[in-house]
């Protein structure tokens, strides 16, 4: 094995974008600015230290994040990449990044989903759907939770994505049965006449509207990959891919040796210690989905800031503990600015940091990346590992 760097660690922070997309007017979303309207609110008071010394602030040098001053010198390299996925979630954005950008237009359901696909799952499910139309995941549970508890309804419902989520309370139906019947609702958005991202299940708990919450048993149905990713460029050439979070649903385990799910943020930075206490050689991919589950979605920015800063607290204790050759690749899959109408993802730019211990010519400018597929074909570059052609290494830039 040849390789620049032994261990790649990537931390994708979901939904946090960093400014409007060129192509934001497609999906209504010009002026949308996750980190800096995140900024704004906090009114110079996010705190981010260690995201600020590798380079975050010195990508919008020309048009500041609030509190995230450019650092002179970046310890880091800085950038951002374009995601060109037709869709907005994080399946297209994880895919792109891995270099399998999405080039079609994944089905959705303003309007509610067929009747064909209402009319399935009830008789598999032995279950009555009720909703079945677009809502935020905690509204829907406030508004008809009380009576899916009393009923044993299956809560259906989407968003401006790609996606078919069901909600049930943990108590009326278990955690285990749910999940059959996702995986069953997975068998129906496969193609080819309806072909969608994800499906997600949405067990939560509580005794009544005014105490429902949404528990860690989330789990998410990807569509398969339809070709070879990163992952398993890499894994077939040799080396280990650890997942942590959602990472391994969203690939659907394609290319992955291990995977930890996270019940939080911080319990995926638990794992991320954990990975970075092994001798792995190759990738270890993280995705943290509170920034986007409990704070983009709820256009939450107080939680969304205060997440961020935990989080940075913790990259300092990474960043302490990387070695010489080591790589920290950080990242976000979309936008979710929690200042913006309505409460769907936001298409934006997404940042692209760098850093090592021993990186030689810290403080290189990344520049405008054309694809988010340029860290995959980077990472992959690194290891020496022929891919599908998608993307342009920034290697040689970093090391």
């Amino acid at each position: 094995m040849s390789y620049t760097y032994k261990r790649v660690l990537t931390i994708a922070l979901d939904s946090i974008g960093i400014g409007e997309a060129p192509d934001a007017a497609r999906f209504d979303d010009v002026g949308a600015d996750t980190l800096g309207h995140i900024g704004k609110f906090f009114d110079g008071k996010l705190h981010l230290p260690n995201l600020a010394r590798i380079g975050l602030g010195n990508i919008r040098a020309d048009d500041p994040i609030m509190g995230v001053p450019p650092a002179e010198p970046a310890e880091g390299c800085f950038g951002k990449m374009t995601i060109t996925s037709h869709g907005n979630d994080s399946l297209d954005g994880h895919w792109e990044m891995m270099c399998l950008p999405v080039r079609f237009e994944m089905a959705t359901f303003p309007d509610g989903f067929p009747q064909h696909i209402v009319d399935d799952l009830e008789r598999f499910s032995g279950r009555k759907v009720i909703v079945n139309k677009p809502y935020s995941g905690t509204e829907v549970i406030h508004d008809y939770g009380e009576h899916q508890m009393a009923t044993g309804d299956l809560i259906l419902y989407t968003s401006g994505d790609s996606v078919l989520q069901i909600a049930a309370h943990e108590d009326v139906i278990p955690v285990d049965e749910l999940y059959r019947i996702c995986e069953y609702a997975r068998t129906l958005i496969n193609g080819p006449e309806i072909v969608m991202g994800r499906v997600i299940a949405r067990p939560y708990v509580g005794p009544d509207k005014d105490h429902f919450t949404r528990t860690s048993n989330r789990h998410d149905y990807g569509l398969e990959p339809i070709k070879p990713t990163v992952l398993d460029f890499l894994n077939k050439a040799g080396y280990d891919v650890l997942a942590v979070g959602k990472t391994n649903d969203i690939f659907s385990g394609h290319g992955i040796t291990k995977g930890w799910r996270n019940k939080s943020n911080m319990d995926g930075m638990d794992h991320v210690d954990e990975a970075m206490a092994s001798d792995f050689t190759g990738l270890c991919f993280t995705n943290l989905v509170d920034f986007d589950a409990m704070y983009g979605h709820r256009r939450n920015a107080q939680g969304d800031g205060e997440a961020l800063m935990a989080f940075d607290e913790r990259l300092g204790h990474v960043m302490d503990n990387m070695h010489d050759d080591d790589l920290l690749l950080i990242t976000a899959d979309h936008g979710n600015d929690p200042t913006y109408k309505g409460t769907d993802h936001t298409r934006e730019y997404v940042p692209i940091l760098a850093y090592s211990p021993g990186m030689p010519n810290p403080g290189t400018s990344l520049g405008i990346r054309d694809t988010a597929s340029d860290m995959g074909a980077t990472i992959l570059d690194n290891f020496g590992v022929e891919g599908n052609g998608e993307g342009t290494s920034f290697l040689e830039q970093i090391s």
